[in-house]
């Protein structure tokens, strides 16, 4: 049951509860086991692996099939490969009008400045439960890659205690251009893309997320592997002015609370009555849920219901907590979108379900971890200036160096102006 509350400093403590929710208790041993891990892999690679259960003959498994691969569109329906398909198509669309263009500015006095981007060679993309069918965590990662040219896309994903992987996944990652994919997740799975290993190949860059390990192993290996943030696409704030619909808000809060154990589920409103509606609607819609044991718990653990008496209070609880995706069901949601500062992703209005940006949207999972097309590239600053310019700007340039206390810097100009090929510097 979600729990409701109308004091401003119960909520504050709440909200700061949940948004450290990845920072509880046993964080150090949680530390220590991961960079034991790590360590591990970096230095044992394939021994590594079976250290952690895989035997020798099993190694060559690890990889999913050329028939497993072909296999899984034969067990998905027509529809589902259509809608996988349209959501790639829209996803692409997005992201092709977000690609970096290199540039080139040629200034007065012969100077150059560029920049330049290109595709990393190898991206892995790590999805969670590949026991499940986690399409937008598949669409959201490889169709960036996949715009920017990376060359080898490859995913690991945890899979179901029968080793197989959700079908599903294997179509999604086909369609969005995925390369290879690994049965493996957890630690090992960072560790094995971060360092490579003689069966898993080194990647430049790793997106994704799994649990709190998971991103704690990313973190440490992020001094040797591009990586995106580290923020949680497992957030949701509902900002609600009273006519709002109690059954869509329910239903929303607990398609959120299903997608994760630490899900955040949260509803800031400015009607008690829709909050108490609210809580009574998630009560009834919970009885005959599938997964109503795991969502019961995220909502119990990372849920609440906030009443506040004005909108401006619910818009700054919610910069407060920053959600990773935030939504406005008001009347004039753009009237006040300029009030918002701190949201990875905010949706507008009742129409706009989390659920439409996930597949659709290109945005609201992607750009809630800063998931784009430039994640999958390298970019590098291009300086050029001749030596009439260097001469032109080179007073100001130890003027600058000096207030810094740069004096080899200034020496770095001095020199240059005072040397053998002086002449060149003279205008």
């Amino acid at each position: 049951m979600l729990r409701i509350v109308t004091q401003l400093v119960e909520a504050q403590t709440e909200l700061r509860r949940i948004r450290d929710r990845f920072g509880e208790s046993g964080q150090q041993a949680q530390e220590a086991k991961v960079k034991e891990v790590l360590d591990h892999f970096e230095q044992k690679g394939d021994q590594a692996l079976i250290d952690l259960g895989e035997s020798p003959l099993s190694l060559s498994r690890l990889k999913v099939s050329g028939s497993e691969l072909d296999a899984a569109y034969q067990q998905v329906s027509k529809e589902l490969l259509k809608s996988i398909q349209l959501a790639c198509a829209k996803a692409e669309a997005f992201h092709l009008s977000r690609v970096p263009k290199s540039w080139v500015q040629f200034g007065d006095a012969e100077i150059a400045i560029a920049k330049r981007y290109r595709p990393v060679s190898k991206a892995g993309i790590y999805v969670p439960n590949g026991n499940q069918a986690h399409l937008s965590w598949v669409l959201m990662q490889a169709i960036p890659a996949k715009i920017a040219q990376v060359q080898q896309v490859i995913m690991v994903t945890p899979p179901g205690e029968n080793g197989k992987i959700h079908p599903g996944i294997l179509v999604a990652a086909q369609e969005a251009g995925v390369t290879n994919i690994y049965r493996m997740g957890g630690v090992g799975a960072i560790a094995a893309l971060a360092y490579g290993t003689q069966t898993i190949p080194k990647v430049d860059v790793i997106t994704g997320g799994g649990d709190f390990e998971v991103a704690m192993a990313k973190k440490m290996v992020s001094d040797r592997v591009k990586i995106d943030t580290l923020t949680y696409p497992w957030e949701l704030l509902i900002i609600a002015d009273q006519q709002a619909d109690p059954k869509l808000l329910a239903v929303d809060l607990l398609a959120q609370a299903e997608q994760h154990p630490y899900a955040a589920s949260i509803l800031i409103t400015t009607s008690l009555k829709i909050a108490d509606s609210v809580q009574q609607q998630i009560k009834i819609y919970s009885q005959n849920y599938s997964q109503r044991i795991s969502t019961e718990k995220a909502l119990a653990h990372y849920g609440l219901i906030i009443v506040v008496e004005t909108l401006d209070k619910a818009i700054d609880l919610s910069n407060f907590f920053a959600p990773a995706h935030l939504a406005l069901w008001v009347d004039e949601p753009w009237e006040v979108l300029e009030q918002v500062k701190y949201a990875g992703t905010v949706l507008m209005g009742s129409s706009t379900p989390k659920i439409v940006g996930e597949y659709f949207g290109g945005t609201a999972f992607a750009l809630a971890t800063a998931i784009g097309v430039e994640t999958f590239m390298q970019s590098s600053s291009v300086i050029e200036y001749s030596p009439i310019a260097l001469r032109q700007f080179s007073n100001i340039l130890q003027i600058l160096a000096q207030a810094d206390g740069y004096l080899s810097g200034i020496d770095a100009i001095r020199l240059r102006m005072e040397g053998k090929n002086k002449n060149e510097y003279d205008d």
